[in-house]
């Protein structure tokens, strides 16, 4: 197999491969990759939030290293949940996170649009998936009617098929995040969700899937995928030009999957 000259994409991985805060994590990888996730998960209590002075650290940090970010949405509030005020509430943190991150730039910010296990178990039941629908509509308007730009939200693909959500990210005009490891793990059509998608899609999750656990183990080193799965990968990796985020939690993973990459791309080599 020839190897490509070089990436068509900017690369960039996870502000938690070591053990340790989001900056000490920046400090270490900064001069590796294009980009860092900045992994937002919590916002809860607000003290988890880094600090207006951690911004400030981070936006040196990417002058110095010549750097860009995106942001990862935290997942303890939901856009979708049963209660409005509830919705609401969520949305206005999620607005709140965007804003203490927007002297960065990011260059977008990745959302998840939760489903209740019961409904991802009974899809069969068009009124309750109908519902879901209603409350996601709402989550994500009030969302984005605080936003002048709906676009630097990317509604990422989780376990359920993303045309459950597609109407919503086409009415809101949002962006996409292809998360790849969950459409490989969850059996969805990798391919033709990249190409109905493609140039909405800011940025790609890229990580390997372990079928030899129970159910797939994700996020876990790309020498994992499976070989049939290679070749899509390979071609949606030489035919993208946003962002992939290598989503892995560990050096261990990261660099194993920086060597799967480096079988495709030159000038790709492990962080040391």
């Amino acid at each position: 197999m020839a190897v490509l000259p070089d990436k068509p994409f900017k690369l960039g991985t996870t502000s938690f491969i070591f053990p340790d805060h989001i900056i000490p994590n920046v400090k270490k990888l900064g001069a590796f990759f294009d980009e860092i996730e900045l992994l937002v998960f919590e916002s809860m209590p607000e003290e988890v939030l880094p600090s207006k002075d951690d911004v400030k650290k981070l936006l040196e940090l990417s002058q110095k290293l010549n750097l860009t970010y995106n942001i990862h949405l935290p997942i303890d509030v939901s856009l979708t949940c049963d209660d409005l005020k509830k919705r609401q509430t969520s949305a206005d943190m999620l607005l709140k996170v965007i804003d203490l991150f927007t002297p960065l730039a990011p260059s977008t910010h990745t959302l998840h649009l939760d489903m209740p296990k019961g409904i991802k178990t009974d899809k069969g039941n068009l009124r309750q998936l109908k519902d879901w629908e209603e409350k996601a509509r709402q989550g994500l308007g009030a969302l984005v009617s605080g936003l002048s730009n709906p676009g630097i939200i990317s509604v990422e693909t989780l376990d359920y098929p993303f045309s459950l959500v597609e109407t919503l990210v086409e009415e809101f005009k949002t962006s996409v995040c292809i998360d790849v490891g969950h459409q490989i793990k969850y059996g969805h059509n990798l391919l033709k969700t990249f190409e109905k998608h493609q140039y909405r899609t800011s940025i790609m999750h890229l990580h390997g899937v372990d079928f030899s656990v129970p159910s797939g183990k994700d996020h876990t080193a790309l020498d994992k995928l499976p070989e049939k799965h290679f070749r899509q990968v390979q071609f949606i990796l030489e035919n993208f030009e946003g962002v992939v985020s290598i989503e892995v939690f560990n050096l261990e993973n990261l660099n194993r999957s920086l060597a799967f990459l480096s079988k495709i791309f030159k000038n790709i080599a492990p962080c040391v």
